[in-house]
């Protein structure tokens, strides 16, 4: 009787550990899915890209490059603060704008926050541990003409199954010597979403 119990026992657990499998498939990272409505990567790369198109339209760029012999401008992206209703990884949106603006060939892009910080750390580190033919000095950073500052928003508008998400998405640009806000732009995302 005892083994009987056994053995029924161990087969309801297989069968509740074949029902609660899940079946993953590969998909491209490029192709548009939206499972639950919430921010998700085709957000964050489409909204990249087209508020970068927006900024390399605008005429401080011409300006910049009449003003300075024809040189690229040099950018560093700053903060975008997350100040919508759920959690977004405002780093994931902040590398998409700079993978934009990489592959505009438009600017010059130099490194900010924390990569900045432990890239000042390496150099500090080859002061004492490097060879003085291969250690890099500090003072020879490339200094940023703008910075690149923004938030996301949102707003939720719902009743009883149905919801609709609006994002609003600003960015500014800024001339670090002269504080003037020389571009601002936005991006308006909505979502219906009903349960």
């Amino acid at each position: 009787m005892k083994k009987v119990y056994i053995a029924a026992m161990a087969l309801m657990v297989t069968g509740l550990s074949i029902s609660c499998s899940h079946k993953v498939t590969r998909i491209d990272p490029q192709e548009q899915v939206d499972l639950s409505g919430r921010w998700n990567n085709t957000d964050s790369r489409l909204v990249a890209d087209d508020m970068i198109q927006q900024i390399l339209k605008e005429r401080w760029l011409g300006d910049h490059q009449e003003a300075h012999g024809g040189q690229r401008p040099v950018v560093i992206c700053g903060f975008v603060t997350n100040k919508s209703h759920e959690h977004i990884e405002a780093e994931t949106f902040v590398n998409d704008v700079e993978q934009s603006f990489i592959r505009s060939g438009r600017v010059r892009l130099v490194q900010g926050g924390k990569m900045r910080e432990e890239l000042r750390a390496e150099k500090a580190d080859q002061q004492t541990n490097a060879s003085a033919s291969s250690m890099k000095k500090f003072g020879l950073e490339q200094g940023a003409d703008y910075i690149l500052q923004g938030s996301i928003n949102s707003i939720v508008d719902s009743e009883k199954r149905r919801k609709v998400v609006y994002y609003q998405i600003n960015l500014e640009l800024t001339n670090i010597q002269s504080n003037e806000v020389v571009w601002l732009g936005d991006k308006k995302i909505a979502k219906y979403i009903k349960n």
